[in-house]
């Protein structure tokens, strides 16, 4: 019997010192075959839960065919789904980025209490995604100081991958003196065999839309990935797995680029592969695993599970004898509570009878969509101190308004939501319109890094602001709602188009609503509603952001967008933005809308009604004909 040196493998060359400790040589055979031990892998992951702690509830899918109301997620229930693969055999518990921003719970927490309910699961490896750094990088070091605080549950040592990003020395990812905050890989100990994990961040997106220091680099993800894998391939690891904060779409583009992986673990695009049409839910066009080979032919196998901890992942990965991958199967599963309500004779939503709520819990048991799990109850009691501080939070002082800010949703309209409101009385005579969406437009312009000018619908402004002291209260009155701010790519003729939607959607839509009403910041115009759509919009005007001159719309060039993610996919009327959305030509900036209103009241200190000429409505003719002052 004699020993084959696995540096002979035509597929990953390795140290024969390193192939003798990981034990994968075999003994007889070809000299030109060596066979490795047989191992198989089960991952268990979740990524993009953004800040979304609590479950979503009253959430309609489709349960035995009924449409039924369920509570969805919450990262209490995530806790419970991991702690019950506990006995699954060489497990891997694995996050993709984007743990953080999103939510009050990073408003006010700043990452530490993502940081304590992740402790509650113990991952064996995260890797940065680009909302990491949305607050710097200072900010993101105070989330993973808290993910590694004992008094925060950090006693899971959890290592933070990225092989891509370097921060510069004696910055606050690498502190002087002290080790890096960020590591290229790790490797895990599974069966007897090492098998490493290695971490890859979206360059571009994160640099252009995010906020890390210019000193931190964004390497190619491709050449930093390769080049972990290949120090891995040294130390004599055979096993290659990466977390890829990268997107769907780009997990096959880059596994077609490497040699040597065997695993992708995504995140950043929010994909839930799979089929779940039986349950109501759109998903993507990708199987679960999804299959690719990597440059040397090999078997890939890509996971992603969709977003805000209301799903997770299992991947299960067989290695052959000769080191690679033999197959992979798996599934991603929604987590939902065990009470449901559907609708009665009369269109109302009603609990089930206790019966029917039993039978349905044992169905649903051997369903290949979702999982019925209670939440893990010291997680949910962790979460319920967090969620206490919210409230407190809430009346918090975060402002000053030096006068009125009025609500108005089309130029001329009703005043009755300004009743009481002392200097708001005339609001409504006036061709500015919406004092109070003026200044929230001007909020989201100032938290896209990337943004030409910003778009508001009248109607996702809820409340107007009295002169006086503002609270977190008033923020979260005034914009109530869960969406994002999203950056979108525009031709200047899109965007004139855009607001002749919002205009129709209340002058022309068989069912009117005036909440569409455009209002903007760093784009005014003058509009006469009297005219037909297509002709209402004129001397349209784009406010440079350096200089702050203003010159005319070119119709043909492309401008950066920032709006909120419901206007942003069609909502609303603006039917010219949805096929642009669909189109994938937008950024998600996963920046909570509120909490760019209140940043940017923060930073202001004191807020007051922009300058006439910075108002996006300059000149208004009603649908009457009447010239508004």
């Amino acid at each position: 019997m004699h020993l084959h040196a696995p540096f002979s493998t035509p597929r990953r060359p390795l140290a024969l010192m390193g192939a003798l400790t990981l034990g994968l040589a075999a003994c007889g055979g070809s000299d030109d075959a060596p066979s490795f031990k047989t191992i198989e892998l089960n991952i268990a992951h979740i990524n993009d839960h953004h800040s979304q702690l609590d479950a979503f509830a009253a959430t309609e899918l489709t349960l035995d065919g009924v449409a039924t109301q369920v509570e969805l997620g919450g990262f209490a229930r995530q806790t419970a789904v991991f702690k019950s693969l506990a006995g699954t055999p060489n497990l891997l518990k694995l996050h993709a980025g984007d743990a953080i921003t999103g939510s009050l719970y990073y408003t006010f927490f700043k990452g530490k209490a993502d940081a304590q309910m992740m402790n509650s699961i113990c991952f064996d490896a995260f890797v940065p995604g680009n909302h990491e750094f949305d607050d710097g990088d200072g900010v993101f070091k105070g989330f993973l100081d808290a993910l590694a605080d004992p008094a925060n549950g950090g006693n899971c040592k959890t290592p933070t991958l990225s092989a891509n990003i370097v921060p510069q020395a004696g910055t606050p990812l690498a502190p002087a003196g002290a080790p890096a905050y960020l590591q290229p890989y790790t490797i895990k100990k599974i069966d007897g065999v090492d098998v490493g994990i290695v971490g890859v961040t979206i360059a571009a997106k994160t640099m252009n839309s995010s906020r890390p220091l210019a000193t931190t680099q964004f390497q190619d993800e491709a050449k930093a990935a390769q080049k972990a894998i290949d120090d891995l391939k040294a130390k004599g690891v055979r096993h290659i797995v990466l977390m890829s904060h990268l997107g769907y779409d780009n997990d096959k583009q880059i596994a077609a680029q490497l040699t040597d992986l065997d695993v992708v673990i995504g995140g950043d695009s929010h994909t839930l592969l799979g089929d779940f049409k039986a349950v109501g839910v759109a998903s993507a066009t990708g199987a679960y695993p999804t299959v690719v080979k990597n440059k040397s032919g090999e078997t890939v196998c890509i996971g992603q599970a969709w977003e805000y901890a209301k799903a997770y992942g299992l991947m299960n990965v067989k290695f052959n004898a000769q080191g690679s991958v033999a197959s992979c199967a798996g599934k991603t599963q929604l987590v939902i509570g065990d009470s449901f309500k559907r609708k009665d004779s009369a269109g109302a939503w009603q609990p089930l009878a206790d019966a029917d709520r039993a039978a349905l819990v044992t169905k649903l048991a051997s369903h290949a969509n979702v999982k019925v799990v209670t939440p893990d109850a010291a997680a949910t009691q962790t979460l319920s101190g967090y969620a206490s501080q919210v409230t407190a939070q809430k009346a918090i002082t975060i402002g000053t308004a030096s006068e009125a800010l009025c609500l108005m949703r089309v130029p001329g309209g009703s005043n009755s939501r300004n009743t009481g409101v002392a200097g708001c009385e005339t609001a409504n005579t006036l061709a500015r319109g919406s004092d109070a969406a003026q200044v929230v437009a001007e909020a989201f312009l100032r938290a896209s890094k990337r943004a030409d000018f910003a778009l508001q619908n009248a109607g996702g402004v809820r409340t107007p602001i009295a002169a006086g002291s503002l609270s977190m209260n008033t923020a979260f009155t005034l914009l109530p709602f869960t969406n994002v701010l999203v950056e979108m790519d525009l031709k200047g003729s899109e965007v004139i188009a855009a607001l002749e939607d919002g205009v129709a959607a209340h002058l022309d839509a068989a069912v009117p609503s005036d909440g569409a009403h455009p209002y903007a910041a760093g784009l005014r115009w003058d509009l006469d509603m009297s005219k037909a759509k297509g002709q209402r919009f004129s001397n349209v005007q784009v406010r440079n952001k350096t200089t702050g001159a203003w010159a005319a719309i070119d119709p043909a060039k492309t401008y950066v967008l920032v709006t909120n993610d419901f206007v942003a996919a069609g909502g609303d009327g603006y039917a010219t933005l949805k096929p642009v959305y669909t189109a994938g030509r937008y950024v998600n900036t996963y920046l909570l809308y509120t909490q760019s209103f209140v940043d940017y009241v923060i930073a202001q200190g004191t807020i007051a009604r922009p300058k006439a000429a910075d108002y996006a409505h300059q000149k208004v003719i009603t649908k009457a004909g009447v010239a508004l002052p």
